[in-house]
C-alpha cells in the first residue's frame, strides 16, 4: 500500500487513465470484431462501417492507448481482409 500522500495521489490518477484507456480499448475491440463478422457474410456493409473502426484505432492512437505501428497492422489487416 502507498504510504505518502503523493504515491495515493498516483494511484488514483492511474486508476482514472486505466478506466478511461479500457473504455478506449473496449471500443477499438468491438468495431474491430464487428468489422471482421460483416467481411464474411457482407463486405459492402464491412466497407461502410470500415471508417468507424479506423476512427476508434486512430483515437486510441491519439490517446497513447495502442502504438503507432499496431494501429497501422489493424488497419492494413482490416482493409486486406475486406479486399479479399
Amino acid at each position: 500500500m502507498p504510504i505518502t500522500q503523493s504515491a495515493k495521489k498516483a494511484i488514483r490518477g492511474s486508476l482514472r487513465k486505466k478506466a478511461f484507456n479500457d473504455h478506449r480499448m473496449r471500443a477499438m475491440k468491438e468495431i474491430i470484431k464487428k468489422v471482421e463478422k460483416l467481411a464474411k457474410t457482407d463486405k459492402a456493409e464491412a466497407k461502410k462501417i470500415l471508417s468507424k473502426a479506423f476512427q476508434a484505432i486512430d483515437k486510441a492512437v491519439q490517446k497513447d492507448v495502442i502504438k503507432k505501428n499496431n494501429a497501422a497492422r489493424k488497419k492494413s489487416r482490416l482493409s486486406r481482409l475486406i479486399s479479399k
